[in-house]
């Protein structure tokens, strides 16, 4: 296949667009933010219909700025942002509830007994983040009309008027069978789900549809939830290399092979891709806040912008002291414990903004390393290189802290935009199946490795520290 493929990355604080050309690299981008909102208790929404014009209009702009056709379309989305919705107009029923909102935590608890059952078929962990509690609650709380998705099912069905889901979004709902990779009966009957219409599941790479929405018609070709895209992007396409993606939250995955494991390190099982009917499986791990703890940070006036990170941490020699756990949407792997809230010790009357923002970033590195130990221990190898991209990665102070606490090399991808370049891929591979994965990947050399500076004592020190603030949160 020859001609660019717009990529689209349809994410929590805004959809990049990208029209890529294999030979000629980026030939035009586009930007649409979607601002959700942060209610009290735990609550994340957003307006569906944000979520829609957001791929328009940043699908368009990236068109404009490129002034070619494309030969496809590559969606990547959110994973466990859901809504209800009438598959006969399109027209939402519900706002969506995005990943992080916490409202299903009445679901969950009456499912605890299930607990280990659903993890054991699903490779999930029982918890609000993933689709199916956000569903169930929902279907309790506000509407039973219509089909309750997870967002990407109906921005297909806006796009194309197909009704599908593609097998790595599908595995973050928590009623995919992880083996069979297909909706378990058993699942969607503990959720009080049973005889709700699901999308089909498809391939990550295939022939969905097509769209008019940006134009002229593209045919929708790949499909993929935006974690995974950026794993594949990122040419981790075996086990032994692990990526880590800091955009709103930060996410490591490490890939399995095609056999699917179910960590017992506190890491969540679950589908990599499937392509040609072929099922790759991947370890995952979040940190819920990077970015949008940097967000907070400048909302409450230690950083005019994003911008200052590197500056005003750079201002001080280290955090004097400070401690930031930085659980402002609770703590996800390994420790599952979303009901936390963030904390900051060490405080005194000589600690500046400087020392807050090193303790920020200590603590989204800590947290990333103790996801790697985890894949590690699981995968029962050390994973010898990290490789890294989203908008965080512009921080060179995050990059070599992240460096040192993990005490293995950090790999900066040379295009910050690696979940659109893994969208981008897996379009030309579902317009011509002709193609191999390795020819669709994009070149893998890094814009920067960042080399542990400290010594692994001192290291394994720092660490200790932030556990030890995690173990006062727990109570343990």
């Amino acid at each position: 296949m020859t001609g660019p493929v717009l990529a689209v990355d349809q994410g929590t604080s805004g959809t990049k667009a990208l029209v890529l050309c294999p030979e000629r690299g980026v030939l035009g981008t586009g930007f649409a933010e979607v601002r959700p909102r942060h209610l009290p208790g735990g609550l994340v929404e957003v307006d569906p219909a944000r979520l829609y014009d957001s791929v328009v209009e940043a699908g368009r702009r990236a068109l404009a700025e490129a002034g070619e056709d494309v030969v496809a379309l590559g969606l990547a989305n959110q994973g466990e942002t859901v809504l209800a919705w009438d598959p006969d107009t399109g027209r939402p029923l519900t706002d969506a509830l995005v990943w992080q909102d916490r409202r299903a935590e009445t679901v969950c608890a009456g499912l605890a007994g299930h607990a280990e059952e659903l993890r054991e078929l699903t490779g999930l962990p029982l918890d609000p983040y993933f689709a199916a509690p956000k569903m169930a609650w929902i279907r309790r709380h506000l509407t039973r009309d219509g089909v309750v998705t997870t967002s990407d099912a109906w921005l297909v069905h806006r796009l194309t008027g197909a009704f599908a889901t593609d097998a790595a979004t599908a595995g973050r709902t928590q009623l995919l069978d992880l083996d069979r990779v297909e909706w378990s009966p058993r699942a969607l009957d503990l959720y009080g789900l049973a005889g709700e219409r699901l999308p089909e599941v498809t391939d990550s790479a295939r022939p969905v549809g097509t769209t008019r929405a940006f134009g002229r018609e593209i045919p929708l070709t790949g499909l993929i939830v935006d974690q995974q895209a950026a794993l594949l992007a990122q040419r981790v396409t075996g086990p032994g290399a692990a990526k880590c993606t800091y955009g709103t939250g930060a996410f490591l995955l490490a890939h399995t092979g095609d056999r699917p494991r179910r960590g017992d390190s506190g890491l969540v099982g679950c589908v990599a891709w499937r392509l040609a009917g072929h099922t790759g499986y991947c370890l995952d791990g979040q940190v819920y806040t990077a970015a949008s703890a940097v967000r907070w940070l400048t909302d409450i006036g230690v950083l005019s912008s994003a911008a200052d990170l590197d500056p005003v941490g750079g201002a001080v020699p280290d955090s004097g002291g400070v401690t930031f756990v930085p659980a402002l949407a609770g703590l996800a792997a390994p420790w599952w414990r979303g009901d936390l809230r963030g904390s900051l010790t060490g405080l005194g009357l000589d600690t500046t903004a400087g020392h807050l923002v090193r303790a920020l970033c200590e603590g989204i590195a800590a947290q990333v390393a103790e996801l790697a130990d985890a894949a590690a221990d699981d995968l029962g190898a050390p994973l010898t290189t990290l490789r890294v991209d989203g908008g965080l990665t512009r921080s060179a102070l995050l990059m070599q802290t992240q460096a040192d606490l993990l005490q293995h090399p950090v790999e900066v991808s040379a295009l910050a935009d690696a979940t659109a370049l893994g969208a981008a891929a897996l379009a030309r591979l579902g317009a011509d199946p002709g193609l191999s994965v390795a020819d669709v990947l994009p070149d893998g050399r890094p814009a920067a490795v960042y080399e542990p500076r400290i010594p692994a004592d001192q290291a394994a020190e720092r660490r200790a520290g932030f556990r030890a603030a995690v173990a006062a949160l727990l109570g343990t």
